[in-house]
């Protein structure tokens, strides 16, 4: 059984900084993969970042140059968010699983590519 739980969620004003954490409880013999995804009202879920297996990490466009996933040695993940916008305001979701795809296929594939979801953390920037 696979357990994720985020936190780090919060309000912030317009160009602060949050980071997001989610503590992976990973029961996989091989590597795995892993992002965050988030889901605005009224919006459908898009991806924000992801690391595949290999470790190689790619960003939906909209957060490039402000936002940094890393994930350390206990199989924490992280998201670093600077330079927040009242449009990055959603809930924030981290995901995993064992696929061995490319970092960018999971990006925009997460619902075939993730079978282990967070319950999320809510993300709120004000203008």
């Amino acid at each position: 059984q696979v357990h994720l739980v985020e936190s780090g969620g919060g309000s912030v004003q317009s160009g602060g900084s949050l980071r997001l954490s989610c503590a992976a409880s990973l029961r996989t013999r091989g590597g795995y993969c892993i992002g965050w995804f988030r889901q605005a009202p009224g919006k459908e879920r898009e991806g924000v970042a992801v690391i595949d297996v290999n470790g190689s990490s790619t960003y939906a466009d909209s957060v490039k140059g402000r936002f940094t996933i890393s994930k350390d040695h206990a199989n924490t993940l992280y998201l670093q968010m600077n330079s927040l916008k009242p449009e990055d305001t959603a809930m924030y979701f981290c995901a995993a699983d064992d696929q061995a795809r490319a970092a960018w296929w999971l990006l925009l594939h997460f619902n075939t590519g993730f079978g282990y979801w967070g319950q999320g953390t809510q993300v709120t920037v004000s203008s």
